[in-house]
């Protein structure tokens, strides 16, 4: 028996931005309604090196467990930070159908979160819009505003990374990290090593998209700021545990219901932004149904594409 293989280049080919965005949406929706369903993410840690991460999801036919790992500290070793495969099985039979790399994955679905959360919690005539972090992840953000029509300011601390994703995808450089972080509409996309907003910085009627901080001591905003915003997750269990809003939690500045799922505003189940002067915080912490929805986006691909099989 064999199945297709998909590199990190062939998962890009199959699927483009406005497929994942699209994907992901739906995903949202199918599990706010209950009709894909997962586990909160397996963490398996070797701090302060890094994890590893087991996530499930069941949906559309399809299972899947993605193995994959977050190692921050592997840039300055000339490897990458994510790493790993995703595994997609048949649902009635239990049969793999397909294997892909997992950074490919990881950067298409986390590029159409942290949008698709702007564009739903953003207030209306928004004009401002910027990238933090162009690091894998982070440029594939920037790519998927351009292809929506959205030319980002970007700024990562590395001056020449930056530069070249701007670049390569018609963004513009921001002045400063200052400038970047004041835009009307910021994707965040840092390892959540230091916090980007210190308290009271947040501006009226400001869209965060926080998607750096998913695992345990990570933030990109303090605590105070979460105390004053109107706040999303992907999924309480795993942002409440893991994520951005786990400190607020601890602090007793974050209950359960101050959080709305994204999926249930999509759904239509839940209300999003309640004026122009909210401001607006949604924190990711990466689905494994957001997987599901890119995987089987790509599987539908296989036969346009020329992939290696891998024998089992």
């Amino acid at each position: 028996m064999s199945v297709p293989f998909f590199s990190g280049n062939a998962v890009m080919e199959a699927v483009s931005p406005h497929e994942a965005y699209d994907a992901v949406r739906d995903a949202f929706v199918a599990h706010a309604r209950g009709e894909w369903t997962m586990q909160p993410k397996l963490y398996v840690t070797n701090y302060p090196a890094g994890d590893f991460r087991a996530m499930p999801a069941l949906g559309g036919g399809h299972a899947l467990l993605k193995w994959v790992t977050s190692f921050p500290g592997n840039p300055a070793r000339g490897l990458p930070t994510v790493t790993g495969l995703v595994l997609l099985s048949n649902a009635d039979t239990g049969q793999l159908e397909a294997v892909l790399d997992a950074a490919a994955v990881t950067a298409l679905r986390t590029a159409a979160a942290g949008v698709l959360a702007a564009d739903t919690l953003c207030r209306g005539g928004a004009t401002s819009y910027a990238v933090v972090g162009c690091g894998v992840n982070g440029a594939e953000t920037a790519r998927m505003l351009v292809a929506h029509g959205v030319v980002p300011s970007v700024w990562d601390v590395d001056q020449a990374r930056r530069e070249l994703v701007a670049e390569r995808l018609g963004a513009r450089v921001a002045a400063s990290v200052e400038e970047a972080l004041a835009a009307e509409v910021v994707v965040t996309v840092t390892p959540g090593a230091s916090v980007l907003y210190p308290a009271g910085s947040l501006a009226i009627g400001q869209h965060v998209s926080l998607m750096g901080a998913d695992g345990p001591g990570k933030a990109e905003v303090a605590v105070e700021e979460l105390g004053r915003s109107h706040l999303f997750c992907d999924d309480w269990e795993q942002a409440s545990h893991g994520g951005e809003l786990a400190a607020g939690v601890d602090a007793g500045v974050v209950s359960r219901e101050r959080v709305t799922e994204l999926g249930r505003v999509l759904a239509g189940d839940a209300d999003g932004r309640r004026s122009a002067e909210d401001v607006t915080l949604f924190d990711s912490t990466g689905l494994a149904i957001q997987d599901l929805a890119i995987a089987k986006a790509a599987v539908a691909k296989a036969e346009a594409l020329e992939l290696p099989r891998v024998e089992l």
